[in-house]
């Protein structure tokens, strides 16, 4: 059905939680990919006594190269791209499937709608780590919580077809370890004619919170927001805001940007502060 593909550093409890959840909640049998970064806490064994496919590197290579190392080894003809410390609600395949069926066709990209403690589409407390998570409230309550079909969203979880992927090359490898990525993916797919960025209320997800990002002492923070400026001479914020209009209620596919004087003035501030990228 799907090629889900997970990059894990470090991260074994949670990485055990998340399969748990694929394998517990789904409707269909999918295929499970992992890039293994470092894998010295027992995941790297972990994956190999449980007969998972996977790409391993000694050291954490960062996200976007991670991703893409895994994604060569999909078969399915989609991709799901997935964090290791989410927590898959029942129904998310099916919803998926159902939307992809109603659009029979590859031009877009799909995500789900994120439950978590602090942020999220949703706030909602079910835990702030595996130790403590309340999987059995969770199960009860997710259906009842709910955010709506929303538009432009970048954040994983998220489904493309393996087409489109490989046509725009996967995830940018100069945006590791991650940070930014996402949104350059999402540019690269609008460069290439796609309008339909669908958040799926229904497909939910419960989220601890980048976990791998807190580990301070071992990961490296990027400067994506920059890199993203000096790539596409605009920020973050502005694509978000004028090309995906995240979070806003879906109503259809997208279509370029009105030039609006709101437009334009936060577009020169764009193309003013890209001059002084160093």
């Amino acid at each position: 059905m799907f090629s889900i593909i997970i990059p894990t550093y470090n991260n074994l409890n949670y990485l055990k939680l998340c399969i748990k959840s694929i394998k517990k909640n789904s409707h269909y049998n999918h295929e499970i990919i992992f890039h293994i970064n470092d894998g010295s806490d027992g995941s790297l064994s972990f994956i190999m006594d449980a007969g998972y496919k996977y790409t391993y590197s000694k050291y954490n290579i960062g996200l976007c190269s991670a991703i893409n190392k895994a994604a060569k080894l999909s078969i399915n003809q989609y991709i799901l791209y997935c964090h290791d410390d989410m927590y898959f609600c029942p129904d998310w395949d099916k919803v998926l499937l159902n939307e992809v069926k109603r659009l029979n066709h590859d031009n877009f990209y799909l995500s789900g709608t994120m439950i978590e403690p602090h942020s999220g589409h949703i706030i909602y407390n079910f835990g702030t780590n595996f130790k403590n998570f309340k999987e059995d409230e969770l199960l009860l309550n997710y259906k009842n919580i709910n955010f709506y079909d929303h538009q432009g969203s970048h954040f994983a979880p998220h489904l493309v077809s393996k087409k489109m992927w490989f046509k725009v090359g996967g995830f940018s490898e100069e945006f590791n370890p991650g940070i930014a990525s996402d949104p350059d993916f999402n540019m690269k797919l609008w460069k290439e004619g796609v309008r339909i960025f669908k958040g799926l209320n229904d497909f939910k997800v419960y989220h601890f919170g980048s976990l791998t990002t807190r580990k301070k002492k071992n990961f490296v923070q990027n400067r994506g927001d920059k890199t993203f400026l000096k790539k596409w001479g605009i920020t973050t914020k502005f694509f978000k805001k004028y090309y995906l209009k995240s979070k806003t209620k879906y109503d259809g596919p997208l279509t370029n940007p009105k030039l609006t004087i709101g437009y334009i003035f936060e577009l020169f501030l764009c193309k003013f502060r890209s001059i002084f990228i160093f």
